[in-house]
Parts: structure tokens; C-alpha cells; sequence
């Protein structure tokens, strides 16, 4: 038998325009899971670039420009498979925006199994004097209330049906902290807490919680990494190789599977040994 059957269960995934999020809803599918794309840019927005622009976030702007938004193709992907899909725009700042997306895709799919809180920005790199408060608000607003927005709107669906399974992305560097990342540290350290808060509120209900721990792993972003701190990051790391995108998504598809019912409030590195002492 098959490990990881997600047939008949549908999932939300934040951030699917590219990366992680792209790799996660794509590997839901495969393991039989209708899947909702979501994400702020989507390619047929006719304000695309202002969207992006307005958004904060470079990386953001670099993908609308060069047109590195796969959104409604991730979907279109996914429906390929056989299975029912739809891209949606969404602004995971916005509580009621997200509550609305959630109530929509209930009515449309008929229920909501998974959450996966993937989107983030990351691109906030600076020494604490260097640090922008404006780039500070956004990435709490984005990387930890937007996870915070999309758990309240959907748990009240999964309270109904008494299962669900919440998955938050977090990052190595919410455990060790992070050079010159203040803002990215802090916020994926908070996720661990929301993590664990939901582990304790949604057990008595049959919902889930856990957390994938990210380490370097060579996605769109980790290609616009100067050389010289790639190289350090690899040698700190004891497999001595950024990781793939799949591997944070098989990652994904073990915890929201019937596998790890037992498994709850679990922070899960996946990280190649970078958490460990390395020399």
C-alpha cells in the first residue's frame, strides 16, 4: 500500500505562486489531494506589478517583472492530475479577505482538511541598525499574522468536522536566531508558538499542528544568494547540500497524512544537520 492516501481530503496552500509553496500543493496533489492555491500575485492580474510593488517585498517585484508567477499554472498543473483545483488571489494580512477565500473554498469543495501557511517574504537582510521598521511591520504582518488570519478563519470548519490539519513553515533560523535576519528569526520563532498554542487548543477537536523547520534549500530566492554566503551556509550544513523543495514536501504530505494522526505540536527539521554542531 501507498504511504501518505490524501485522496478525498482538499487542502488551502499560502504562498503557491512559486518555491515551497508551489512544490508543497503540487506533492499534495500527487498523493491524492484536491488542492486551493493561494497567493498575492496571480499571473491574469491586470495590476500585477503594482500589487507587487505595493507588497514590500523585492523578491515580490523581481517575480511580477520577470513574470516568475505560477499561480493559475500550479493550478491548472494540479488539474491535470485529475484532480479539482483553483488559484486564488489572497492577501493573508487581510483577516477578512482570508475568511472569505477559506468560506468560499468550504462552499465550493465542500469541506477544508489542510492548511498549509506557507507564504512568508524573506528578503529583509540588515544588521539591527540597519534594520527598516517598515520592512519590520510588514514581515510580522505577513509571516506571522497572516498565519494567525488563515488558522482563525479556518478553524471553525475544522472544528465542525472534528479533523483537520494545520502546517506552519518555519525556518532554521526561529531556533538559532539569524545574522543580520532580525525580522525573519523573530517571526519564524513566533510561529512555533502559534504552532504549539493550536497543537494544545485543536487536540480535543482532531486537528493537528505542526511545523516544518526549513533549512537552505535552493529555491528561487536561494539562487539570489551571493556565492560566498552560500558556501558557508553549505559547509555549516552536514549533509553539505542545500536541500530541494521536495524535500520540504514530503515533509508536508507525512504530517497532514493519516500516518501522523498521533503527531501534533511537532517542530520537524528539515535542515540537512545545520542545526547541528558541524565542523
Amino acid at each position: 500500500m501507498a504511504m501518505f492516501d490524501l485522496t478525498g481530503r482538499v487542502a488551502l496552500v499560502t504562498g503557491g505562486s512559486r518555491g515551497l509553496g508551489r512544490e508543497d500543493a503540487l506533492a499534495l496533489a500527487r498523493a491524492g489531494c484536491d488542492v486551493v492555491v493561494a497567493d498575492l500575485l496571480i499571473e491574469s492580474d491586470p495590476n500585477l506589478q503594482e500589487v507587487a510593488a505595493a507588497s514590500g517585498s523585492v523578491m515580490a517585484q523581481v517575480m511580477a517583472a520577470d513574470r516568475v508567477v505560477y499561480t493559475e499554472r500550479t493550478a491548472a498543473e494540479i488539474a491535470q492530475m485529475g484532480r479539482r483545483s483553483k488559484a486564488v488571489q489572497m492577501d493573508v494580512t487581510d483577516f477578512q479577505q482570508a475568511r472569505e477565500a477559506i468560506d468560499q473554498v468550504v462552499a465550493e469543495f465542500g469541506h477544508l482538511d489542510i492548511l498549509v501557511n506557507n507564504a512568508g517574504c524573506h528578503d529583509h537582510v540588515g544588521q539591527l541598525m540597519d534594520q527598516s521598521p517598515e520592512l519590520w511591520d510588514r514581515d510580522l504582518k505577513v509571516n506571522l499574522t497572516g498565519a494567525y488570519n488563515c488558522s482563525q478563519a479556518v478553524w471553525p470548519h475544522m472544528r465542525a468536522q472534528n479533523y483537520g490539519r494545520l502546517i506552519f513553515m518555519s525556518s532554521i533560523t526561529g531556533v538559532g536566531g539569524g545574522f543580520g535576519q532580525a525580522s525573519s528569526a523573530t517571526t519564524s520563532a513566533g510561529i512555533l508558538g502559534l504552532m504549539r498554542s493550536l497543537a494544545l487548543e485543536g487536540a480535543r477537536h482532531g486537528i493537528t499542528s505542526n511545523a516544518v523547520v526549513a533549512g537552505i534549500i535552493a529555491t528561487e530566492s536561494f539562487r539570489t544568494t551571493p556565492p560566498e554566503m552560500v558556501d558557508r551556509m553549505v559547509l555549516r550544513t552536514a549533509l553539505r547540500a542545500p536541500g530541494q523543495p521536495a524535500d520540504v514536501a514530503a515533509a508536508v504530505c507525512y504530517l497532514v497524512s493519516q500516518e501522523a494522526g498521533y503527531v501534533t505540536g511537532v517542530e520537524l527539521p528539515v535542515a540537512g544537520g545545520i542545526d547541528l554542531f558541524t565542523f
